[in-house]
């Protein structure tokens, strides 16, 4: 049975006591009704105690095992069923806090689009939004909804992309930028060209982390396990030195009916979903509590360099034609022509180097795309191939250090454009951010040469620099990180960052421009390409377990007090079962300040 049947369960044993023993004076029937419901409950928790010690963990069940018990014990039942349904609600709260992704994220599965205008042979027609294809032509009108990445081709307007990034002011958009689905359209009209199918849209990646969240519930640590076996030692001997005193068994359910652990398994709980809205609202998803207790007790952190680090799109730096009568502009126009319809990073690149140089690109047709190689397309007539060396057949085994794509033309060496990879203008103040807030080793992991890392580490408050990464070199170095680093979070964007991010104690990706495995695989996504978010998930994680830890300690302190009171006798069971009420409401509220920015 969920603990929400057992809380409305509770509650209609409840109402029937009463009107058994305040309507029909049947006293009798009330108390045999929540004494039934009482030690099905105490059944429950009882096996669920056992299986928790056999964990090897301890928790605070037991305290309220022993008050139901204590209470039934002495006739003191109302008393009793007021500590049952006040355990029933907590953990039906706690239930609901666990599946619940905030309501930022949850309103995603709400406005997704379902509907495409796509126009072919100038007529549009209306089609599923899983049924485009990449390459189709899509209007989005004024106000409507993106419902599927694409590359602007014609018009110009202002774009919503607050439910993606988290930024609230409108993005103005015109041929050649890029579309997010989910994104808002503005006050134009604009035509695009789709990139990515609807399943591999940014919106529908981000449906898919909600949806995750939903079939994954969030497992929270209640953090007053770790007082456990203090708090329940000094509830039984209060009540027990009170019991010896006064002689009467009564004296001992007093005390353990205002020892009653309901605020303490709540204050957790509520903190840590408070803690995942505030960081949705500043376009962090993070998928579940445990996340954020792990990242507010990280000690150190791995960061990828291109996309992660680096700004993610480089930028052009040399054109060098290999044939006297191929100018540089043209090399760029058929590399970047072939290049249009790619998502690489390096096609982004030359396309928006095309775009500043105001560049008219050409029709391309037959294009292929060949892993780990490159690309060929059929360009103003001319078989162009863009990649590596070979694949350009380029005859120099003498290449450069720095980032470089390959041309070729009818299958003869044309050329070489080599890119420049610039430090995001945020990373020097992240890093330096990360080591204030207690992170002491900061690594960067990467594929390229030596050189090219150094550069780009050159001023950044980096402990290590690894080069030549291997996707199983980066998974080796994050599991072999001494245990006085752990636990370590990993940044990552690209395809080949994921199964690094899955091995780490927390991944996170850059899931703005990012890959799809790589979101799919991380703990927590960043929807804005703003690697300063990194620090701001760590800075809201250690706020909100901080919030969270004084929430539990007030719990135990106002308990502690009261269980002091009761040991006097001047707190009745039912008086103090009732108080229970006041503790919840100071310890939820105290723990909702998790979710304010301060």
């Amino acid at each position: 049975m969920s603990n929400f049947r057992k809380f409305m369960l509770a509650l209609i044993i409840g109402v029937i006591a009463l009107i058994s023993q305040f309507v029909f004076a049947a006293g009798a029937v009330a108390y045999w009704l929540i004494l039934l419901a009482g030690g099905l409950t105490t059944i429950s928790m009882l096996i669920g105690m056992i299986k928790t010690i056999r964990s090897g963990k301890y928790g605070v069940d037991i305290l309220a095992i022993t008050a139901i018990v204590a209470t039934l014990a002495v006739g003191e039942y109302w008393a009793s069923l007021i500590v049952l349904i006040m355990l029933t609600g907590g953990d039906s709260l706690e239930d609901y806090a666990s599946r619940q992704p905030s309501r930022e994220l949850r309103s995603l599965l709400d406005n997704s689009p379902h509907t495409a205008h796509k126009i072919s042979d100038q007529q549009t027609t209306d089609l599923p939004v899983e049924a485009v294809k990449i390459g189709d032509i899509i209007l989005v009108k004024p106000g409507e909804t993106v419902p599927v990445d694409g590359m602007i081709i014609s018009g110009e307007s202002t774009v919503d992309e607050s439910s993606l990034t988290g930024e609230s002011r409108a993005v103005t958009k015109d041929a050649d930028d890029m579309l997010m689905s989910g994104s808002v359209n503005g006050d134009g009209a604009l035509q695009f060209r789709v990139t990515k199918i609807a399943s591999d849209s940014q919106y529908q990646r981000l449906v898919r982390l909600v949806k995750e969240s939903e079939a994954k519930p969030a497992h929270f640590v209640r953090l007053a396990d770790h007082y456990a076996v203090p708090f329940t030692l000094i509830a039984y001997l209060i009540g027990g030195i009170a019991w010896f005193l006064a002689k009467d068994p009564v004296r001992f359910a007093e005390v353990l009916v205002v020892a009653s652990p309901c605020p303490l398994i709540l204050a957790a709980p509520v903190a840590l979903v408070a803690g995942m809205s505030r960081s949705s609202r500043k376009g962090i998803v993070v998928k579940n509590g445990t996340t954020i207790e792990k990242l507010a007790k990280a000690k150190s952190a791995a960061f990828d360099k291109t996309g992660t680090i680096t700004a993610g799109s480089l930028f052009v730096d040399q054109i060098e034609s290999a044939d006297a009568a191929l100018s540089a502009d043209r090399l760029l126009i058929l590399a970047a022509s072939a290049e249009q319809d790619s998502s690489h990073i390096l096609a982004r690149s030359l396309l928006t180097d095309a775009k500043n140089k105001k560049i008219h690109l050409l029709p391309v047709t037959n294009l292929a795309e060949v892993t780990g190689q490159g690309i060929k397309a059929e360009v103003d007539g001319q078989q162009i191939a863009v990649g590596k060396a070979a694949f350009a057949q380029n005859p120099a085994t003498d290449l450069p250090d720095q980032t470089a794509v390959y041309v070729s033309i009818d299958g003869k060496y044309a050329g070489s454009i080599t890119f420049k990879d610039t430090v995001r203008p945020e990373a020097k103040d992240t890093l330096a951010r990360l080591k204030e807030l207690g992170l002491s080793k900061l690594i960067m992991l990467t594929g390229d040469q030596q050189p090219v890392a150094d550069k780009i580490a050159a001023g950044l408050a980096l402990d290590e620099i690894h080069a030549q990464c291997l996707p199983e070199d980066k998974i080796s170095l994050i599991n072999n990180i001494p245990k006085q680093y752990k636990p370590i979070i990993m940044v990552g964007d690209g395809v080949n960052d994921a199964p690094a991010l899955a091995a780490a104690d927390v991944g996170i990706a850059m899931g703005a421009h990012g890959s799809t495995a790589a979101s799919e695989s991380a703990d927590a996504v960043i929807l804005k390409d703003d690697l300063s978010r990194v620090a701001e998930a760590v800075d809201i994680s250690q706020d909100t377990m901080r919030i969270a830890r004084q929430s539990v300690l007030i719990g135990i302190g106002i308990c502690v007090f009261l269980m002091l009171v009761a040991s006097t006798g001047v707190i009745p069971a039912l008086f103090g079962a009732a108080l229970q009420e006041v503790v919840d409401s100071v310890s939820i509220l105290s723990s909702l300040r998790a979710r304010r920015d301060h």
